[in-house]
């Protein structure tokens, strides 16, 4: 099975080299493009997603008041 995806291969390559140049790069943007935009989509919701749990786990350890770690009690240098 793989030497006939390999020969399939090869002839495509070959069919696309000997294509010429605009239309070696319109095919080859066909192809990347789409795959580019779903790479950079899984990433971010990749990115997204670990972003989101560290947020919860900083929420989950972090005092549920202000006035816990002393800051409730305003600035000194607030203009009154």
């Amino acid at each position: 099975m793989f030497d006939g995806v390999a020969r399939w291969w090869d002839g495509f390559e070959l069919w696309l080299a000997q294509q010429w140049f605009p239309i070696q790069f319109v095919l080859v943007i066909a192809v990347l493009l789409p795959l580019c935009a779903v790479a950079a989509w899984v990433v971010h919701r990749g990115v997204d997603g670990v972003a989101d749990r560290l947020a919860a786990l900083r929420r989950a350890g972090a005092p549920a008041d202000d006035t816990e770690r002393g800051e409730g009690r305003g600035r000194s240098d607030a203009v009154s």
